[in-house]
């Protein structure tokens, strides 16, 4: 595998380990802010953080020339994806709000499917999911259906993230991109959340924890995610992020105490699998092409 793509792989791990570990710290400051405003103050300080990080003052000159219909499509699926995530967190447990959500990215990974032989990876995937979900606790109080119905529009606005992302990165903006599509979003969402619960947001005991979730969550995915655009197709991209309900399901466990069933464990070989295999099916393409 050339070496980009070993960086992108690692760009891509890195970016989920950072995501979950937020998610689980997230879950543990709803039960003193709602969903909403955590969302809102994240995306906030991660506008401040990125701007400063990348120097995004630069990018103000080409403002009139850039594409804006692909920023803005983005910035958009960048903003709902955040916002029905964290709705869907908290209303289910982390393991199923990120393996319904991942339904998304998945459903674009096999729009890209190309060779037969490459869906056995994607029906891993779709095995590991299944697993992950504990389908018998659809009715009890443990599942929510308004959770789940936020987490599968998560996964929509997921799958436009990826495909629109794509497309902003050929904008040769660089990291600029990230800086503008958060700002955007958190200036959309800020008058909504004042008016939806003004004191939460401005009640400065919160902002320590929040400013270290848009750290997590933000700031370093979407950088790492990015990046990783450049090297991967959406296949290797959507498959590979499968790794997400695992990745979830430990960080609750760690961090939560939910505990991992035997299918669960079952869920993690074959998420896992799946995300071995389609990494080292696009080495091979990538192989053949340069011959």
């Amino acid at each position: 595998m050339p070496n980009a793509q070993y960086i992108a792989v690692l760009y891509m791990v890195l970016s989920m380990i950072s995501y979950q570990i937020s998610a689980s710290f997230a879950k543990q400051l709803f039960t003193v802010l709602d969903p909403l405003s955590v969302t809102i103050l994240r995306l906030c300080f991660a506008a401040i953080i990125v701007c400063v990080m990348f120097r995004s003052w630069q990018i103000f000159k080409r403002l009139p020339y850039l594409k804006w219909r692909d920023l803005l499509c983005y910035s958009t699926a960048l903003c709902c994806m955040n916002v029905l995530f964290y709705m869907s967190l908290g209303k289910l447990p982390q393991g199923i709000a990120v393996g319904l959500e991942f339904i998304g990215p998945l459903g674009l990974a096999l729009l890209s499917i190309q060779r037969r032989s490459d869906y056995i990876w994607v029906l891993l995937a779709i095995i590991g999911i299944a697993l992950m979900v504990p389908w018998g606790q659809t009715t009890s109080a443990n599942f929510s259906l308004v959770g789940a119905a936020c987490a599968l529009g998560a996964g929509l606005c997921w799958a436009f993230y990826i495909y629109f992302g794509q497309k902003v990165v050929h904008q040769n903006m660089g990291m600029h991109a990230l800086t503008i599509a958060i700002s955007l979003s958190a200036l959309v969402l800020l008058p909504i959340g004042l008016y939806n619960n003004a004191p939460a947001l401005l009640e400065t005991q919160y902002w320590g924890k929040a400013l270290a979730i848009a750290v997590l969550a933000t700031a370093i995915p979407y950088a790492l995610d990015l990046k990783a655009l450049k090297q991967l197709n959406k296949l290797s991209y959507g498959t590979l992020s499968s790794l997400s309900p695992a990745l979830a399901a430990l960080a609750g466990l760690v961090l939560l105490g939910e505990k991992i069933g035997t299918l669960q464990w079952l869920a993690l070989f074959c998420v896992m699998l799946a995300s071995v295999g389609v990494t080292l099916r696009s080495a091979h393409s990538h192989a053949t092409e340069s011959k």
